[in-house]
């Protein structure tokens, strides 16, 4: 099975254009198929924690174990899937999970388990899902063309509904009638069947450009683009906002259910099976009518009504009054998660996709675990009711960070290297590790053309920063002002390489609003510095020739 192709003859991609790419199709039903086994998993290991132990603590650390390896191992493997080829690490993650998930299974069939054993290995469990989850975001990028993109993701998330709806179904079933220890096999099973569809993957190789990055660097690098990208940063600050919010019904849908309505455990199971459908049934609605609301108007409609969602549970008293309320809110939630996450990876590189992807998955997870914590102790200090009216409340003033951090289109971004500049002319070979480097750009702007220029490199100086420089600005000769210079400083002669491989067609744009302002007769001048060499051999202190190209 080879990747898909980057282009297709589509005008208007639907809901169904990825599942015609052969790649993406096996791929996505066998993550349906892992997806159930993990949902059983989840069923199975808490009962049996709840049978072999008389500690609430214990079975409480279940989720725990579940969740914290995200926490520990969400930017670890976001850096190792930008470093290393992605086929190989699902490869590993798939197999270390088939092993893990085997054994369990086999030591609960031969009654060999604990309950801490099973806490053990479901944290075990836990790090090889956290280390897979932001590949497995990322390569959906290589398996469909771009214009796809946003209804292969959420196709992605009705795998996961369809799971969360019938997976705990099945999985009480075989715990029913045999043991959770055939749970534990089956899922292992699953995950074989994960692994064997992408061993047949034919990915096209990746072509090392510039100097390889180190582990430290790469996360650096990861974090210092976020920072210098404004759409990014505005979802991730939207995420983080919503997150917490819709943590009040993720956290106390089961209190309200269990304390306020007093109804059984099966309720709140329908409770969460009405979720799943409704967020099936809202991926089938965004694939008719989604193209007739742009992701920020989603995110908007979306929290609204997780306003009335937290409302509801709040002041209903009939639980035939909240099943189409959870229908609503599933309907919501795959709109809004799908908008974040596809404007996410609409907005990034290749060359730093699955870092950003790692930042985004943390930066949700940090909102609904800190979130939880929050509504529920407000809930235990004052009332069920408080709580959820304030997590509305809350809901509804995010909708207000939609004015300073709006979400822009990007469909229509070419983020592939640029390419176009020239390997500067060096007198000797430089070490890749050899720094500090400055480099400058001169150009010659005349006075009036002053303000929209300075405009025009505020946006350059942002796009160095992101791409790997540590100081950037642009000064004025104090006795020809119209000599202006743009430089950049960056730690290392490799890092700089690695620069301009990073800089994309669409930072062209910029770059040439700069440059249509120098009105000299050659091309702006360009000069690389390296730090003066402590050593006494004269061909290695030589300084680097000027070069009058692109940096």
């Amino acid at each position: 099975m080879t990747s898909a192709p980057a282009t297709f003859s589509a005008t208007r991609p639907t809901l169904w254009t990825p599942l015609t790419f052969a790649v993406f199709r096996a791929i996505w039903i066998a993550g349906l198929v892992s997806n159930v086994g993990t949902w059983m998993q989840n069923v199975a290991g808490v009962w049996l924690v709840t049978t072999l132990t008389t500690s609430a603590l214990v079975v409480a650390l279940m989720q725990t174990a579940t969740s914290l390896p995200a926490f520990l191992l969400s930017l670890p493997s976001g850096v190792m899937a930008d470093l290393i080829d992605r086929r190989r690490l699902l490869l590993f993650t798939q197999a270390f999970m088939v092993v893990m998930a085997g054994i369990l299974g086999i030591l609960t069939l031969l009654g060999e388990i604990s309950a801490l054993g099973i806490l053990g290995f479901t944290f075990l469990l836990g790090m090889g899902a956290a280390l897979n989850a932001p590949i497995w975001q990322t390569v959906v990028t290589e398996l469909v063309p771009r214009p796809a993109l946003p209804f292969a993701i959420t196709l992605n998330g009705v795998s996961n509904n369809i799971a969360r709806a019938i997976g705990p179904a099945v999985g009480g079933l075989v715990i029913a009638y045999y043991s959770p220890g055939y749970v534990f096999v089956l899922n292992g099973i699953s995950f074989l069947g994960t692994w064997a569809v992408v061993y047949a993957w034919q990915r096209d190789p990746t072509r090392a450009t510039g100097p390889a990055e180190n582990f430290i660097g790469a996360l650096q690098a990861g974090m210092r683009y976020v920072q210098y990208s404004p759409a990014l940063y505005g979802v991730l600050v939207r995420t983080f906002a919503f997150s917490f919010g819709v943590s009040a019904m993720w956290a106390l849908v089961s209190v309200v259910i269990a304390r306020k309505l007093q109804l059984s455990s099966g309720h709140y199971g329908t409770m969460l099976s009405w979720l799943g459908a409704g967020a099936v049934a809202g991926a089938f609605l965004m694939g008719r009518t989604g193209s007739r609301l742009n992701f920020n108007q989603r995110v908007l409609l979306g929290s609204l009504a997780f306003v009335g969602t937290n409302l509801a549970l709040a002041l209903f008293t009939s639980v035939y009054w909240l099943y189409p309320v959870m229908f609503g809110s599933g309907v919501a939630w795959l709109m809004v998660m799908t908008s974040f996450s596809t404007t996410v990876q609409l907005n990034v590189p290749k060359w730093v996709q699955a870092r950003v992807i790692s930042i985004y998955m943390l930066v949700f997870q940090a909102g609904l675990s800190v979130g939880s914590l929050v509504w529920g102790e407000l809930a235990d200090r004052t009332t069920l009711t408080l709580s959820l009216v304030g997590a509305a409340g809350w809901m509804l003033l995010s909708v207000l960070l939609a004015i300073p951090f709006p979400m822009r289109s990007a469909e229509n971004l070419n983020l592939d290297p640029a390419g176009h500049w020239p390997e500067p002319k060096v007198h000797s070979a430089i070490d890749p590790d050899d720094g500090p480097v400055v480099v400058m750009i001169a150009y010659r702007v005349a006075a009036p053309d002053w303000p929209a220029f300075r405009q025009a490199t505020e946006q350059l100086t942002r796009l160095r920063l992101r791409d790997g420089a540590l100081r950037a600005g642009v000064f004025a000769d104090v006795a020809h002002p119209e000599r202006i210079t743009e430089f950049f400083y960056v730690a290392t002669w490799g890092e700089h390489q690695r620069q301009h491989q990073r800089f994309t067609k669409e930072d062209q744009t910029i770059e040439a609003r700069v440059k249509q302002f120098h009105t000299g007769s050659e091309p702006p001048h360009v000069t690389h510095l390296l730090a003066f060499p402590r050593t006494t051999n004269v061909e290695v202190a030589t300084p680097l020739q000027n070069l009058e190209a692109q940096p």
